[in-house]
Order: C-alpha cells, then structure tokens, then sequence
C-alpha cells in the first residue's frame, strides 16, 4: 500500500520553515538537541491537532491557527515596560514573581533575592549548561504523544527552573507572570521540583496582547510534598498550556486554572498519582463571553493503591462563547482503594453559547470508588424572581446566582489568600456583564 503523505496548512508549513530556521540557536545540545528533533518529527508527522484527534475533537487547532506567528525575539525596554504591570492580580500575597516577556526571562523584573530552600534559575540557561536537574526530569514527568506538546518541546526556549529543597517550606508564594507585548509566538518550558516533606504555593499569570503562546509546566510532587498551584489566563490570541505532573507517595497537592477576558485557550492536565496514599484535586472556572473558546482537558492517572482525588469544573458562558470540558480517569491494575470523582457544570446565559462535556472513567481494578458527573442549564427563574421581588435589580440579581453558582468551586481553594484573589478576579468580571432585558 502506498504512503499517504498529508497536505500540510500554511500554518503547519510556517511551523516547519520556523522549527528549521531556528533549531541551530535553539538553547541545548547533546541530548536536548537530540530530544528536541524526535519531538519536531513527532509532530511533522501528524501536524497540528485537529477534530479528528479524539482528545481534540472540540478545538480543531489545524483550523483555529489559520497561520503561525512569527517567533519573538527578545523584548526590548519598551516592551519590558509594559510588562511592569502584569500579574498583578496576586500582589496582596506578596509573591516572589518571576516575569517572562515574549517568553524571555526579564531578570530585572523579578525578584531573586535569596531564600533558603529555594533555587531558581532560567530554563534557557539550563539547558546551555546541561543543568542536571533539567536533565533528570525534563520530558520524563509524564509521557505524552501529544502533538501540541510535541511542539513545545521542539520549540522550547525559556521557561522557569525552580528546586525546593527537601523539608523547605517557603514563605511567599512563586508567581511566574507570562506577558506577551508583541503579536509573536513563544514556547515556554518550566520545570519545578518540590522534593520530600517540602511546602510551596504557586502561581502562573498569562496576559498581553494576541500572540499565540505553547507553554508547558512540569511539576514534580515528591513524597510527602504539599504543594497548591494557581493559573489565571486573560490573554487574547490563542493560548496552549500542558501542565505534566507527577505526584510521590502520602503527598497532598491542589490545582486551579481562571479563563475570562480570552480568546481561544486550550488547558490541558496530565497528571499521575505515583505514590500512595496521596491526595489531590484539580478545580477550575471559565467565565466567558463574546466569541471566547476555553477547553479544559484532563487526563488523570492513578498508577498507585489508596489515592483520592477530585476535579470540580464550572463554566459560565454568555453570547456565542463556548466551553469545552473533557476529563478521563484512569485506574491501573493494583491501584485499588482508588476514591476519584469528577464533576463539570455549565451555566449557559445565552441562547448561542455552547457547553461541550465529556467525562471518562477508565478502570482497571476492582476495589475502587469512582464516579463523574456532567450538567448544562440556565438561571434558575424562580430564584432570580424571589431576588427581585425583594427589590434586587435583574443585574444585580443574575449576579448573585451566578457568584453562588462559581464560589461552590472557588470556596473549595484551601488557601486563603488566592482564594479570596481569584473570586475578586471574578468579581470583577461580573461587574462588566451586560445584562439583556
């Protein structure tokens, strides 16, 4: 039989020529390079997702990305300034903020003063000097055939390297603060390690102008870590995070991702319960309107006995918004005493929005407790006349239902300070809606 050779699209052959044009000043040789290469022709071979890929088959990329951008180049000082500002949704936590422009590390704007524990440096530079952290766990936190990622890893430039030593527990938060000042494309690749015993919180902020961002995080939860991870996207453009996570034994971690005032976002969760008696839960909240597309797609991995872990999603959706929620548990042979349970919620407020949800379970042992659950619906009218027939105008009616609606899933944060941040974010967002007689 012969070879079918697929048409590529003016984006998939702008990607190539980019890929080509660049890998000669790509950071890292040896193996990296080497990494670098297998990835690209992972990729080459199947081009950019698109709906025939089941796990794609509700934000068709091949179609979204009608080009590809140019790569950035490094920001200039006009650039970085305008990059003072970002982030700044976390600042009444005082976090330690790592900023990346265009995807380059800005130095100057970050903070490095020294904290005991703590180890931070430029994944650019770490992967110039054979970093031997890089090295140990770079693409080995969860394997993925994934072509996005695929890209990513060819593409990678800068990106965050963060060890906390074991038995540290640090006193700020860490908020890596991603803002795009041009039009351009960028590749980012982060690598945080949380060793034994260790406490960190941390945040990641994406905003700026359209660009079009692939980003990819890699987060290693060691035995008895605890670890609450915080993501708000607010960025145009179309945005790709990979967030590949490994999860040791008697560990507790918590996860969050924000998606409002966007344009086409694609989350994507792998993460893996390596390690007994661990616990975890994977949350988020899209609030959405206009034309905005947001998928949250999940693929959770319970690879050892007496795990539980929970993923709770809400999405409120108005105009011709859409919401894509896609989350797959899978239990391995001898995982037993498995507790997992996923549940996603849409609250449509117009006609023409679109809520698409799809929960899996895959088992493979007998002794466990599973379950998911998936709902779409609209204001409950009854409620919203009993608040208006005590005087409350419909704005600020809707507004209440929809706030109760959200804060189920965002009073479920453990950690105070973000908690009480992303409902305000919220907030926020709810003060600008229109509300349509």
């Amino acid at each position: 039989m012969a070879d079918v050779t697929p048409i590529k699209t003016p984006a998939e052959q702008a990607l190539a020529a980019a890929y080509n044009g660049a890998r000669g000043k790509l950071p890292g040789q040896g193996t990296i390079a080497i990494l670098r290469a297998d990835a690209f022709k992972r990729f080459d071979a199947k081009g950019l997702p698109h709906r025939r890929v089941e796990e794609w088959k509700y934000t068709d990329l091949r179609t979204l990305l009608s080009d590809a951008l140019p790569l950035a180049t490094p920001p200039d000082a006009e650039a970085r300034k305008t990059a003072k500002d970002s982030g700044a949704v976390f600042a009444a936590l005082n976090p330690r903020q790592l900023v990346f422009v265009d995807g380059a590390f800005v130095p100057e704007l970050s903070d490095l003063s020294p904290e005991p524990g703590l180890t931070i440096g430029s994944m650019a530079e770490a992967l110039l000097k054979g970093d031997a952290l890089v090295a140990a766990h770079l693409g080995k936190t969860f394997e993925s055939d994934d072509t996005a990622l695929a890209l990513n890893t060819a593409m990678m430039g800068d990106g965050a390297v963060i060890r906390v030593a074991a038995g540290a527990a640090l006193t700020r938060p860490l908020q890596l603060v991603y803002f795009t000042a041009t039009e351009t494309s960028n590749y980012t690749r982060s690598l945080i390690v949380i060793e034994k015993g260790a406490q960190a919180a941390i945040a990641e902020t994406h905003d700026g102008c359209a660009a079009q961002v692939n980003t990819a995080l890699e987060l290693v939860v060691g035995d008895e870590a605890q670890v609450d991870y915080f993501k708000i996207v607010a960025a145009r453009g179309i945005h790709v995070g990979s967030l590949l996570m490994s999860v040791g034994k008697k560990a507790r971690f918590d996860t969050f991702v924000l998606n409002q005032e966007v344009g086409v976002v694609r989350n994507q969760s792998f993460i893996r319960f390596a390690g007994e008696h661990s616990t975890g839960s994977v949350r988020g909240v899209n609030l959405l309107r206009g034309e905005e597309h947001v998928d949250n797609t999940l693929l959770i991995e319970h690879a050892a006995a007496h795990c539980a872990g929970r993923e709770q999603f809400k999405a409120v959706l108005d105009g011709e918004s859409r919401s894509v929620f896609q989350g797959k548990i899978v239990v391995k042979p001898g995982a037993q005493k498995t507790d997992s349970k996923m549940m996603t919620r849409a609250l449509l407020l117009s006609d023409k929005a679109e809520a698409d949800n799809k929960p899996e379970l895959e088992i493979f042992a007998d002794d466990v407790v599973c379950g998911h659950g998936a709902t779409a619906g609209a204001l409950d009218p009854t409620l919203k006349f009993y608040l208006m027939s005590r005087g409350i105008d419909e704005a600020q009616a809707e507004t209440l239902l929809i706030q109760a609606f959200i804060g189920e899933t965002v009073e479920e944060i453990p950690h105070e300070g973000f908690r009480d941040a992303i409902m305000s974010a919220a907030l926020d967002w709810l003060k600008t809606r229109e509300v349509k007689p």
